[in-house]
């Protein structure tokens, strides 16, 4: 794992109305890590992750991008610098196929223009074939090949966040931010999930943002824990770092939280 930062939150603050969803949180993220983001519900995680897409905007601090301070930009331009997720509610075309999801992950690679689509000529075919061939590599490595032409809503539930994840890697991403991947699956798919989480990791050397509440996969997989609460930075450091933290023992680990 390399030590740099490939992006820094500095000071973030975001609210909605009067309610401040995150407060004055600083962290990085290292080239090549798994870095989780815990905390009991309502600590502010999805937000984060969502600042860290471009989906939110905080109303004070910085994200830093590569070393260079990121402007306030929507999510498809995010998307293009080299940052693909999944969601906490799945987020699929149910009516289309596995493969069609996919290539739909795809879509910040694609340039031809509209007519060349339309008649599918040249760059527009080349692109195509392209396309085709990396979600197939995506479908073939994340063990879905039997279902490539199933539609989507046909599927059982750990086999949709399989396809979501599919879809997200289509893209290529640099940094794949993973929001709750294992939520309602059974220890066999959290088993298999965790696996392609660990292989996404190192044959790709993706850096991956994860949001989990199952403690036990968290403290196998991360690298580094940033741990939230009530919008607050409570603990940062390595899963033993954090298991040691009496803050988070307090607010988190050690506590029942509905």
């Amino acid at each position: 794992m390399a030590d740099s930062p490939v992006m820094e939150l500095r000071n973030i603050t975001l609210r909605f109305g009067g309610v401040t969803a995150i407060s004055d949180i600083s962290f990085d993220i290292r080239e090549g890590e798994i870095r989780a983001i815990i905390g009991p519900n309502g600590a502010g995680k999805s937000s984060m992750l969502n600042v860290i897409s471009g989906f939110y905007h905080p109303q004070a601090g910085e994200v830093w991008f590569r070393g260079e301070r990121r402007p306030s930009i929507k999510p498809w331009q995010v998307a293009r610098q080299g940052v693909a997720r999944t969601f906490q509610n799945i987020a699929l075309f149910e009516g289309m196929s596995v493969l069609d999801n996919v290539m739909t992950g795809r879509l910040t690679h694609m340039k031809a223009g509209l007519l060349a689509q339309a008649f599918w000529r040249g760059k527009a075919e080349r692109e195509e074939i392209e396309n085709r061939q990396k979600a197939e590599e995506v479908i073939d490595f994340l063990e879905i090949q039997h279902i490539r032409k199933t539609p989507v809503g046909r599927l059982p539930y750990g086999l949709k966040k399989r396809v979501e994840l599919a879809r997200a890697l289509a893209a290529e991403p640099k940094i794949l931010l993973l929001d709750e991947p294992m939520a309602g699956m059974n220890v066999e798919e959290k088993e298999d999930m965790s696996r392609y989480i660990l292989d996404v990791n190192d044959e790709f050397g993706t850096t991956v943002v994860l949001i989990e509440h199952d403690m036990g996969v968290v403290m196998d997989l991360s690298d580094r824990v940033a741990v939230m609460d009530y919008g607050r930075l409570i603990g940062d450091g390595t899963p033993a770092e954090v298991r040691g933290n009496q803050d988070v023992i307090d607010a988190y680990l050690g506590v029942a939280h509905d």
